[in-house]
């Protein structure tokens, strides 16, 4: 094992326990930066300590302690930097001890779910949509930048400094750490929504690592959404969304080779597929559409995910129906990647000339510059057409946009393929 082994070890647990202490210490210190930053110490002493005596049995735990030690040493040097320039009140002064903030009743209190009051926080109508989203990425998914800038197709310095300003918002304005009443809760809920979507596609195909998918992620979104959908039973988007993720989570036994590589969708062994999973995201989306006769952009997704599932092969998939599906999306949400994916459904239907004509089209769009999936799929309808050396270089120039190496692998072999 090398020397950078442990350190690897130790950031893998942390992600995984990341939003959790975060949200925790949210709880415990009302100041969301000021809870990241504990956070970061708390890793900090992992990093120092855990090479040398062993990760714990129980890392989450472990890493709360430490950050509460660090929070408790944060609160009494401010008290005593207040004392030495006299700004403290009398009563202050006498309250000693005790003016500091309860993080042992914090810690033990029946807090409910911590992690989706923080959501609620963070996607709070002081700040912007682009904000609330990629705060609560940050804080709950436990991206990167350049994972959220990869989500909102904008660079990393613009998603930094979106976190930032949120950061200081929230902090500026008291924002307090509850789920809101009814009103303000639904004013909140297509930011919150947004959110669970994201961090379940981080996790369905991660942006950089080492890793195709983070299940992790994925997990978390799942759960975050179930709970949801018994705080707001009558919203159809919400079982809307539940249905695409646990659609979507149900191909995981299949998506991935015995060494990790990526197994596209067509090449699935759909035997392999969660039934449990499936029932629930089919019911979820009979619940969605009992609700609305109009469905929204998260069950418009799950009903296309329903008909990749209702096809036993991938021979038999209603794509006639799902390019349908695609152009209802479009129409409710434009997005030059709804389009690339009805572009996709099309070739299917209809042959890859005419997906292509879409694809073309799209090469120009500003949003896709940097979007690899794009001359990905590029260069996989050209591969149909027999058109080689031009599939090569889409698959070879798709393969320097990702940042993540089971992808880069996977569309270089392809590259390699349109070689032979």
């Amino acid at each position: 094992m090398t020397a950078t082994d442990p350190h690897r070890a130790i950031e893998a647990v942390f992600r995984i326990e990341q939003a959790r202490l975060i949200a925790g210490l949210t709880r415990m210190v009302r100041d969301v930066g000021l809870a990241e930053e504990l956070a970061q110490d708390a890793l900090v002493a992992a990093l120092e300590q855990w090479p040398r005596i062993g990760i714990p049995e129980k890392p989450g735990a472990w890493l709360m302690a430490a950050a509460k030690n660090r929070a408790l040493d944060r609160f009494r040097r401010a008290k005593l930097i207040d004392r030495k320039h006299a700004e403290l009140q009398a009563d202050q002064d006498a309250a000693g001890e005790s003016a500091l903030p309860d993080l042992d009743s914090a810690l033990d209190d029946d807090i409910g779910d911590d992690l989706l009051r923080l959501m609620f926080i963070s996607c709070h109508p002081a700040l912007g949509r682009d904000a609330q989203v990629a705060l609560t990425l940050r804080l709950i998914g436990g991206l990167k930048t350049e994972e959220i800038a990869r989500a909102f197709l904008v660079t990393e310095p613009t998603i930094a400094q979106r976190i930032v300003r949120a950061k200081r918002t929230l902090a500026e304005q008291r924002i307090p750490f509850e789920i809101p009443h009814t009103d303000a809760r639904n004013e909140r809920l297509a930011s919150v929504l947004a959110v669970i979507y994201l961090v379940f596609n981080e996790g369905y195909a991660a942006t950089s690592g080492d890793d195709w998918m983070r299940p992790q992620l994925c997990e978390e979104a799942q759960r975050l959404g179930r709970i949801l959908a018994g705080l707001v039973p009558g919203e159809p988007e919400v079982h809307g969304l539940v249905s695409l993720m646990e659609l979507q989570a149900s191909r995981f036994g299949a998506r991935r080779g015995p060494d990790g590589e990526p197994i596209l969708l067509l090449d699935q062994n759909r035997a392999r597929w969660n039934q449990l999973l499936i029932r629930r995201g089919l019911a979820a989306l009979e619940r969605a559409a009992a609700l609305t006769p109009a469905l929204g952009p998260y069950a418009l997704q799950a009903a296309i995910a329903a008909c990749h599932t209702r096809a036993r092969t991938a021979d038999e998939t209603d794509w006639a129906r799902i390019v349908g599906l695609y152009g209802r999306l479009g129409d409710i949400m434009p997005s030059p990647i709804v389009e690339l994916n009805r572009a996709v459904a099309l070739s299917m239907h209809m042959g890859p000339d005419a997906g292509l004509r879409i694809v073309d089209a799209l090469t120009s769009e500003p949003l896709l510059r940097d979007y690899h999936l794009l001359p990905s799929v590029r260069g996989d309808l050209l591969a149909k057409l027999g058109r080689n050396a031009e599939a090569r270089a889409e698959f070879e120039r798709a393969a320097a946009m990702t940042r993540n190496a089971r992808e880069q692998a996977f569309l270089l072999k392809r590259a390699a393929e349109c070689a032979v």
